[in-house]
C-alpha cells in the first residue's frame, strides 16, 4: 500500500507517541458532556477543557508538550480548535494553527478497514511547515477511533520538523481499547 507516494510500514521517527482520551463516547459523565457538545450545542463546556488540563497534568508526558495544535474538520470548521484553544490557555500553552483540511472525507467511522482508512485521508491534510515548532506537540482531537488521523498527521508534522507528537482525543469511539 502507498500514503501520498509513500510505501512501506510509516518510520518509528514518523511515528506519534502514547496518546490518551479523557473518556468513550457516550458513557455517563463526560461522554454524555462530549455527545451534546457535539451533537446539541456546537461546542464543548469549559468542564471539559478542565477536566482535559487535570488529565494532561495526571498524564505528564515526556518530553512535555510546548505547544498545542489540532485536527482541523471542515463539517464543523470551529469544534475542535475552539477547545484546542481553550485547552492551549488553561495548560499555558501557545496554540499553532498549522493544520488545514484540504479535502472533504467520509468520516473514518464508515470505513470497513484499515486500508479504506488510511486511503480515505489521502491527501486530505496539508501542514504548515513554516508555522510548526521543533518542540514537542499536543495533537487535540475531539474523537478517536482507527487512529489513522493522528497516524497521518503526526507523519506529515514530523516531516514539517516537529518534535514529539502526543495524540489527545476528547472521546474514545472505537470498540476496542487503546491509547
Amino acid at each position: 500500500m502507498s500514503f501520498e507516494g509513500l510505501r512501506g510500514i510509516i518510520q518509528p521517527e514518523h511515528r506519534y507517541e502514547i496518546g490518551r482520551a479523557l473518556c468513550r463516547w457516550g458513557d455517563p459523565g463526560y461522554g454524555e458532556l462530549v455527545r451534546d457538545g457535539k451533537q446539541q450545542t456546537g461546542t464543548f463546556s469549559d468542564e471539559l477543557v478542565d477536566a482535559a488540563a487535570r488529565l494532561m497534568q495526571r498524564w505528564n508526558p515526556r518530553p512535555s508538550p510546548a505547544w498545542v495544535t489540532c485536527v482541523p474538520s471542515r463539517r464543523n470548521t470551529d469544534l475542535v480548535p475552539s477547545f484546542a484553544r481553550r485547552l492551549a490557555q488553561a495548560l499555558h500553552l501557545p496554540f499553532i494553527d498549522c493544520i488545514a483540511k484540504v479535502r472533504d472525507t467520509a468520516e473514518q467511522k464508515t470505513r470497513q478497514n484499515s486500508f479504506q482508512q488510511c486511503h480515505n485521508l489521502e491527501h486530505a491534510f496539508a501542514v504548515d511547515a513554516s508555522r510548526v515548532q521543533g518542540s514537542p506537540v499536543l495533537l487535540v482531537d475531539d474523537m478517536v477511533d482507527s487512529r489513522w488521523t493522528f497516524t497521518v498527521l503526526a507523519l506529515k508534522l514530523k516531516q514539517a520538523g516537529s518534535g514529539p507528537i502526543f495524540p489527545f482525543a476528547l472521546a474514545n469511539t472505537s470498540a476496542g481499547d487503546g491509547d
